[in-house]
């Protein structure tokens, strides 16, 4: 079981920063100073999935590093 839960951590990790990288930005940055921001649209469809995916690989990673860094889980 504790084998289990690491490898859910290390894959859901994994996971996450693939998932992070694959987001469109939402701003400008510092290009945005000089002429007109786009901060006003809302997400696409596509985008709207990828945020769901991304929180519950997130809420994975949390669940799964409270539950070994908590010692509930023992190798």
């Amino acid at each position: 079981m504790a084998y289990f839960i690491v490898g859910l951590q290390v894959l859901s990790g994994i996971a996450l920063i693939i998932l992070v990288l694959l987001h469109s930005p939402k701003g400008e940055g510092l290009g945005g100073i000089g002429g007109s921001a786009n901060l006003f649209t809302g997400p696409s469809q596509a985008e709207a999935g990828l945020d769901k995916v991304t929180w519950a690989a997130a809420t994975t990673f949390i669940f799964s590093s409270a539950l070994v860094g908590w010692g509930i889980i023992r190798f």
